[in-house]
């Protein structure tokens, strides 16, 4: 079922944060990697805990879920095929109002999760607000063959004169980003020139400067 209004994008900052797994097999421990990937702390708890959680190294309860698991988590993320304990877990974590994720049910969540991939510090998110998660699987694929690994590299790149920009006490919305962008930096990233790359954004910093 699709969600009737549109989802406010955010990116969740779970480093060090306390987030439970509600299923063990092979669903449930892909939430699990994806959270640990995060930084966050991952528990589960599951009526049967498959190999694919095990091998994480992350604690779990074998045993059905029971209320009060939530307790102290900053999200939930329940992936156990039963609308019944899906249910339940989103209705005791909206009551304590911990945010939580059933896969593939959207009417138990509060958040839903697009599919993502990374190139270093650029995340790509799409996301079809439940009406098609395979065709959100499909674009996902297609974006990571347009974006490769340059578009980190040079991410890298743009923090660095952004931290110099804000040393010397200049804002850094005047600059136009988008010149370096559009630019040909990404491809004198693809051709490893990376030390001409950063010779073009010193040069495009001082004009910007005048």
């Amino acid at each position: 079922m699709p969600i009737d209004a549109p989802g406010y994008p955010v990116n969740l900052l779970v480093a060090g944060k306390e987030c439970l797994v509600v299923g063990g097999g092979v669903i449930g421990a892909r939430k699990a990697a994806g959270l640990l990937a995060a930084g966050a702390i991952v528990r589960v708890v599951a009526s049967a805990v498959g190999g694919e959680v095990r091998e994480l190294g992350v604690p779990y309860d074998e045993r059905p879920y029971a209320p009060g698991d939530v307790d102290g988590c900053w999200l939930v993320i329940t992936a156990t095929g039963d609308p019944a304990v899906n249910a339940a877990v989103a209705a005791e974590a909206a009551a304590a109002r911990i945010w939580v994720n059933a896969a593939d049910d959207p009417p138990s969540c509060t958040f839903t999760l697009p599919a993502v991939f990374r190139r270093g510090p650029v995340s790509v998110a799409v996301a079809t607000g439940g009406y098609s998660p395979s065709l959100a699987g499909f674009l996902k694929a297609y974006l990571s063959e347009q974006v490769g690994p340059e578009w980190g590299e040079l991410a890298a790149m743009l923090s660095a004169a952004r931290e110099r920009i804000q040393a010397g006490g200049r804002s850094t919305e005047q600059p136009d980003w988008r010149e370096v962008v559009s630019s040909d930096m990404l491809d004198l990233i693809r051709s490893g020139q990376l030390d001409l790359a950063k010779e073009r954004i010193e040069a495009w910093l001082s004009s910007s400067s005048d």
